[in-house]
């Protein structure tokens, strides 16, 4: 990681979907899917799914501060999944698929908080924002047929029906902020 770079860790549902917005974003320098938030180390993705594990399907965001900021990167999380579910987006269900930011330092904590504050505020949400704010800890990275899923299976229909209209929206939404 370059001196200048911070962490970020969010988790919005399917780490695929997650991670193919991501990758679009400049000041990104790298995406991880993985797992964190839970309490068995070096969980892989079975041990995930069967809820046994505590883990949230995450990625881990290399970002350079001084090209986006973490609070712009809250706003391409907060536009791209449904902070107003608990446990589930679209017909991704359970625990792993929880919206949460995992903070690596204080002040991402403070800025996640008033981000969410403001969306509360806002009333363009359906519904009061669920999203988790807990503090980062340990990340396990996915299974490498996990890594770079939607660049690697274009023609999977998961990627058709559910990734792609999320990587358009932010085409389209955040033009300006794209590589």
């Amino acid at each position: 990681m370059a001196a200048n770079n911070e962490v970020a860790v969010f988790g919005g549902g399917c780490f695929w979907c997650t991670e193919a917005v991501f990758t679009e974003i400049k000041g990104v320098m790298s995406v991880a899917s993985g797992y964190s938030g839970g309490h068995v180390e070096n969980p892989n993705y079975y041990q995930v799914c069967d809820e046994t594990t505590g883990h949230a399907e995450v990625v881990q965001l290399e970002f350079d501060p001084s090209q986006i900021t973490f609070t712009q990167l809250l706003e391409v999380f907060f536009a791209t999944h449904d902070p107003t579910t608990l446990n589930y987006q679209g017909a991704d269900k359970g625990t792993r698929y929880r919206s949460v930011v995992l903070y690596t330092s204080d002040a991402q904590k403070e800025q996640a908080a008033e981000y969410i504050k403001e969306l509360n505020a806002s009333g363009d949400m359906p519904g009061p924002v669920v999203t988790e704010i807990a503090k980062f800890e340990k990340f396990f990275p996915a299974e490498p047929e996990h890594k770079q899923f939607y660049e690697n299976n274009p023609g999977s229909m998961y990627c058709q029906i559910v990734i792609s209209p999320k990587v358009a929206k932010v085409r389209q939404k955040f033009a300006k902020s794209l590589r």
